[in-house]
C-alpha cells in the first residue's frame, strides 16, 4: 500500500478530550502512515495520559510565539503569488461566520496556513489533512491553495453544525472528506451535492476497551453514570431534570457527573442543583482522566448520555464515552440526536429518548432498573455492536485505505 507523506492539522493535539483524535493518528501511525502531526495553537499541559506526554513533543506547533515567523511567511507568499495571496485575504476573512469566536478561530487558521503552506513544501509533504472541518480544515485549504498540495479533512460533529462561513467552499475544494458516522453523510450531501462522491464514512476506534465487565449490580441505591464537557451539546441541564423527577417518584439514586468546561455551562448546572435540591445526589468529580474511566464504569449500573441539539444546530456525533460504557457491559440511555441511533437501538442496545425530554429520560432509567437482565442483555448486544462498528484494526486500515486512493496526491 502506497501512502503520501501527510501533515495533520488540528487546533491542539494531544487533547485530553479528544482521545478519539488520539488513537487515530496514534494507530495510524503506528500501522505505517506517515503521519506528521501540526497543531494551530500551542500545547496543552494538563490532564495528557502518559502515552499523550510522549507524544506531545514531536508536534509541530504555531501560536502566539510564530505571529512573527507567520507574518514573514505571508509577505513570502504576497511576492511569489500576489494573485492568490490578494483573494485569499479579500475573500476568507470576509466569510458570515456563525460567531465572533469562529470568526476569530478562522482568520487565525487562514494566516497559519500561508506559514504551513511553506514548511509543507520545505519538508516535502505529499498531502494535507485536517482533523476537524472548521479552523483545521481552513488552515488546510489555505495551504493547498498556495502550495499545489491536495488537502482532505475529517467532519465530525460541532465542526459542521452549524456549517460554519467556508464549509461549502472547503467541500468542493478537498480531494476527500471522512466523516465518523452515517447521519453525516445525508447532511452534507445536502449542503454540496456534487460533493457527495468525495464523502466517505469511517467510524472511530474504540479508545478504551471494557477489559472486563461491569458488575451492574442494579441494587438501590441506583449508580448513574454520565460523563462528557460541561457544554451546550451535552443535555446534563435536562438530566438534572430528569433526576429532579426520580427524586420525586421516591426512586433512589446517585448520579456522578464527570466533566468540566467553560464557566457558563458550568454555573447552569450548578444552578440545576440548586434549584432541585440535588446536591446530596450528584457528585461532580470534575475531569477524571481517560485511564481512570474504567474505574467509574465498572462501579456504575446505567450510563446516561442527554445529548440535545442546540438552537444554533450544534450538536454531538456519537459520543466516545457511549462506545466506552458498552465496551464495559453497562446498560445505557442515550437521546436520539445525530448519529447516537446507530450505536444505541432502542430495546434491542439500550434505551433511546427523544431529546429534551426530561420525564423519558426518567423513564427509561427506571425501566432499566427494574429488570437487570434484560439491561445486561441489551448492554451485552450493544457491547457486541460496538466491538464490530468501532474495531480499532478494522478502522485503522479504513484510515490507511482512505490515504492510500487519495487522489491528486503531489509526487515527493
Amino acid at each position: 500500500m502506497s501512502l503520501p507523506k501527510t501533515a495533520y492539522i488540528l487546533l491542539w493535539y494531544p487533547l485530553p478530550s479528544e482521545t478519539f483524535i488520539f488513537r487515530e493518528v496514534e494507530n495510524a501511525k503506528a500501522a505505517g502512515m506517515p503521519f506528521s502531526v501540526y497543531a494551530l495553537y500551542g500545547a496543552v499541559d494538563r490532564n495528557l495520559s502518559a502515552q499523550m506526554r510522549h507524544v506531545a513533543p514531536t508536534v509541530s506547533r504555531l501560536g502566539l510565539a510564530k505571529v512573527p515567523a507567520i507574518l514573514a511567511d505571508m509577505a513570502w507568499w504576497a511576492v511569489r503569488r500576489p494573485v492568490v495571496t490578494a483573494r485569499l485575504l479579500a475573500t476568507i476573512p470576509w466569510r458570515r461566520w456563525s460567531c465572533l469566536e469562529v470568526a476569530g478561530e478562522n482568520l487565525w487558521a487562514m494566516c497559519a496556513g500561508f506559514s504551513l503552506a511553506r514548511r509543507f513544501l520545505e519538508r516535502g509533504i505529499q498531502h494535507i489533512h485536517a482533523g476537524w472541518a472548521n479552523g483545521p480544515a481552513t488552515a488546510a485549504w489555505v495551504a493547498s491553495t498556495l502550495s499545489g498540495i491536495p488537502f482532505s479533512f475529517s467532519a465530525r460533529a460541532g465542526d459542521i453544525y452549524p456549517a460554519d462561513g467556508a464549509l461549502a467552499e472547503k467541500m468542493r475544494a478537498a480531494a476527500a472528506i471522512h466523516t465518523n458516522n452515517k447521519a453525516n453523510i445525508g447532511y452534507l450531501s445536502g449542503l454540496v451535492p456534487e460533493a457527495a462522491g468525495k464523502i466517505r464514512q469511517i467510524y472511530n476506534s474504540l479508545t478504551l476497551s471494557g477489559k472486563t465487565e461491569s458488575p451492574v449490580h442494579m441494587e438501590p441505591p441506583y449508580r448513574l453514570l454520565a460523563v462528557g464537557r460541561f457544554c451546550r451539546t451535552k443535555g446534563f441541564d435536562v438530566l438534572l431534570d430528569a433526576c429532579a423527577l426520580l427524586s420525586r417518584r421516591g426512586f433512589p439514586f446517585q448520579l456522578t457527573l464527570v466533566g468540566a468546561g467553560m464557566p457558563w455551562p458550568t454555573a447552569v448546572i450548578r444552578r440545576r442543583l440548586r434549584v432541585h435540591g440535588l446536591r446530596a445526589r450528584v457528585f461532580l468529580p470534575g475531569f477524571v482522566s481517560h485511564d481512570r474511566m474504567g474505574e467509574l464504569y465498572a462501579a456504575s449500573d446505567i450510563f446516561v448520555m442527554p445529548s440535545v441539539i442546540h438552537a444554533s444546530g450544534d450538536r454531538d456525533g456519537i459520543p466516545n464515552v457511549i462506545m466506552e460504557a458498552l465496551a464495559h457491559r453497562l446498560p445505557v440511555v442515550a437521546t436520539a440526536v445525530s448519529g447516537i441511533p446507530e450505536v444505541v437501538e432502542d430495546g434491542v442496545t439500550g434505551r433511546l429518548v427523544p431529546q429534551r425530554n426530561p420525564e423519558a429520560l426518567a423513564d427509561a432509567i427506571m425501566d432499566l432498573a427494574a429488570d437487570r437482565g434484560r439491561a445486561l442483555a441489551l448492554a451485552a448486544a450493544g457491547r457486541d455492536r460496538v466491538a464490530a462498528m468501532f474495531d480499532p484494526e478494522t478502522n485503522t486500515r479504513a484510515i490507511l485505505d482512505f490515504f492510500a486512493a487519495m487522489p491528486g496526491r503531489r509526487q515527493g
